[in-house]
């Protein structure tokens, strides 16, 4: 549609200029916070044992050596980050594959639950760490969200994936997933869709995997994503993606997981009950990110991690933080940042915009809110904005173009690190 695509070249356009990174010129490298605040600590572990074509987040291949090396860095940075005044209140560990060393990811939990006042940790993995001593190793650690990275249980899909050899096929990871339900306060499943050579009913049939044999807490759909400079590979090893399908599929989604009792929990996340979501920036204003390739979002300005693991390190044996680079945002992007963020999670409270960026909130960000009315994305509800259904798509298509536009950063940092290629 041409509203779709609109908004699309839009947020687009946004992402980009406030993602423009410049070298962090402090001592330091560490925002300041704020001291009587709490904050979610995003953690992240570059290490995969499958790097998947369509995936452009920061990973290289697992060594056992370097992650290892990794995993007591990362422990060092985040002593950094409490000596610097930095408290948290709950974790997450993406990747790459926190699960790739799970002794040292069991140690690391209990360490933040034990000495930083930790309360909730969410975690990613992949299907062949279920059902396994990796699974026995972090059960009882503290883990209160485990987040499964599925994509599809089709098997075509799978071995386009080049997932299909390493984790099995989707009868044998819908297995697993059934052996782990109720080991943790939440299971998540990550799926993927609007794949080129995904039919309606291949997803259909995952849709009946997930809420019939498996009955999966929560499920997690994102539209298939990428970065620029992983188009080709893509269009080699998936096929060119067609987004004019993406709607018919995500409706398809949505009617089947209300059908069968979900809710969302943002967009694109659908829950059973209260549960912890992947969105954490939807509920956290503002967040630390600590590891290569991480991102923070602190006093309105944007840090990223340096993403060369052996400069990480380096930095680390030398008492300083990974933060290397930082985006400061005007106030009208910091407005429009949050907009974003909040209404993904569903709603957006007008009177809490006008308490953190005063009135002019609705005076500044007029367009927008405007354009959203006059398309029927929101609508007043009290003293929130509240997206429509229509809404719900369109947020989940900008959304894809806010991520592919932070894949595109990472792409870009990727390619400036010659000995990491891999």
């Amino acid at each position: 549609m041409i509203i779709d695509k609109l908004l699309g070249h839009y947020l687009h356009r946004v992402a980009r200029d406030n993602l423009a990174f410049e070298p962090v010129t402090s001592s330091t490298s560490l925002p300041r916070p704020d001291a009587g605040k709490r904050y979610l600590l995003y953690l992240h572990i570059p290490f995969c044992v499958v790097l998947c074509p369509f995936c452009s987040f920061h990973r290289v291949r697992f060594q056992r050596d370097r992650a290892e090396h990794y995993f007591y860095a990362l422990e060092q940075e985040i002593a950094l980050a409490a000596k610097a005044g930095f408290r948290f209140s709950e974790v997450y560990f993406g990747g790459g594959t926190p699960t790739v060393l799970p002794k040292q990811l069991a140690a690391l939990v209990r360490r933040l639950r034990e000495h930083y006042g930790v309360t909730r940790v969410s975690a990613e993995t992949n299907p062949d760490d279920l059902g396994s001593q990796t699974l026995d190793t972090i059960d009882n650690c503290g883990i209160n969200r485990l987040s499964v990275g599925v994509q599809s249980f089709d098997d075509k899909l799978l071995r386009q994936m080049e997932r299909y050899e390493k984790y099995g096929s989707g009868e044998q990871i819908s297995a697993r997933l059934k052996e782990v339900t109720g080991r943790f306060d939440t299971l998540n499943i990550d799926m993927m869709f609007n794949f080129p050579k995904q039919s309606a009913d291949s997803l259909q049939r995952d849709l009946e995997i997930l809420t019939g044999e498996v009955s999966a807490d929560q499920v997690s759909w994102y539209p298939l994503m990428s970065a620029e400079s992983t188009q080709k590979a893509m269009d080699k090893d998936i096929g060119r993606v067609d987004y004019t399908r993406e709607r018919a599929f995500y409706r398809q989604i949505v009617d089947h997981m209300f059908a069968n009792g979900y809710h969302r929990s943002s967009a694109w996340c659908f829950s059973r009950g209260p549960a912890m979501i992947d969105e954490y920036i939807t509920d956290s204003d503002e967040y630390l990110g600590l590891g290569s390739g991480s991102f923070s979002y602190i006093n309105g300005a944007l840090y990223g991690s340096t993403f060369s693991i052996n400069k990480y390190l380096r930095r680390i044996e030398n008492g300083k933080p990974g933060v290397t680079r930082r985006s400061e945002m005007k106030t009208r992007e910091q407005m429009r940042y949050y907009l974003l963020m909040k209404l993904f999670g569903g709603s957006l409270s007008l009177a809490a915009a006008s308490e953190r960026f005063g009135r002019s909130f609705g005076r500044a960000l007029l367009p927008e809110l405007a354009g959203l009315r006059l398309f029927g994305a929101v609508r007043r509800q009290g003293d929130k904005l509240v997206l429509t259904e229509s809404g719900q798509y369109f947020w989940v298509m900008m959304m894809r173009e806010f991520f592919g536009s932070v894949n595109d950063f990472r792409e870009r940092m990727r390619l400036q690190i010659s000995e990491e290629r891999d």
